[in-house]
């Protein structure tokens, strides 16, 4: 049983930090609104404080699942953030999805402090957070600091991997993104040429789905797609600021991204139509006549 602070209580951040109960640990949560985070105390039966800084004062080890770099900078380094709280020999894990430059900034900070960092984005979308079944791909400059946490962290976890140094973890998460973007968008086309084709696609899929055509988004995807729905997980805003990433670091390692590009344009086109908020499959409504 560990004392474990989480800050951010999203869609992904509520289940996690549940599960951290689940295990035995005592959690104390923060969530900019703080009617979320007495729902999630009331659920879960941790308590709830008012500020970051609060929370890694009274915990070991705190994790972040908050939007996006400025928002990780804001819960860590302003008045009121963890680091002003947090005591030498503490640990920050970051399962926000961040730039890898934010991580490793954070990493040098949590450093001068004596407190360990590890970047922990995840996979998996919300489904996988509530089953407690995410994949985390990590970076740190410590290997007893990531073991420490990896072991905290599999209490929602399937997989947990540490691939290097800080940033590391960040720079897993992009090709995990990139990978997906071509992934929905051959899916997409699929989906559209059957039923241009006249096939069922619920019966397609139970066939190609045992073969080498098969992934998590035609499983968990094809038969809303092909009903045009599009309420189901990860958002196209979201798509967008990871696919951004994945693009700026391919400037500077020299990696070329076409089809992640091409596809990043689509999702822009999809949020022209007003549909920042729908889920990632919905690139096949761009494919609709």
């Amino acid at each position: 049983m560990a004392r474990i602070g989480f800050v951010g209580l999203g869609v992904m951040g509520y289940p996690m930090a549940g599960h951290l109960v689940k295990a035995g640990h005592k959690v104390m949560v923060f969530n900019r609104t703080q009617a979320r985070a007495e729902a999630w105390a009331a659920a879960f039966g941790g308590t709830f404080v008012a500020t970051p800084r609060g929370v890694a004062a009274a915990c070991d080890m705190v994790m972040l699942c908050v939007g996006n770099d400025n928002d990780v900078r804001s819960v860590m380094t302003g008045e009121d953030g963890v680091l002003v709280g947090m005591a030498a020999g503490g640990i920050v894990v970051d399962h926000t999805t961040t730039s890898a430059e934010l991580a490793r900034e954070m990493a040098a900070l949590c450093a001068a402090k004596n407190v360990g960092f590890v970047d922990a984005p995840v996979s998996g979308g919300q489904a996988g957070a509530e089953n407690g079944a995410l994949s985390v791909m990590c970076g740190s400059d410590d290997v007893v600091v990531y073991e420490t946490a990896r072991d905290v962290v599999m209490a929602y976890a399937k997989a947990c991997e540490r691939l290097g140094d800080a940033g590391s973890g960040q720079l897993a998460k992009m090709v995990n993104q990139i990978c997906i973007a071509g992934m929905v968008q051959a899916l997409s086309e699929g989906i559209n040429f059957a039923q241009a084709a006249g096939l069922d696609v619920e019966q397609l899929v139970s066939v190609i789905s045992q073969g080498a055509a098969s992934s998590w988004q035609m499983v968990n995807r094809s038969s809303t797609m092909s009903r045009n729905e599009f309420d189901f997980g990860f958002a196209v805003e979201w798509m967008r600021k990871d696919l951004g990433f994945c693009i700026d670091e391919a400037k500077r390692n020299g990696a070329s991204l076409p089809v992640t590009s091409l596809v990043d344009s689509y999702y822009a086109e999809i949020e022209a139509r007003g549909g920042k908020r729908w889920d990632t499959s919905s690139l096949i409504a761009l494919l609709r006549k």
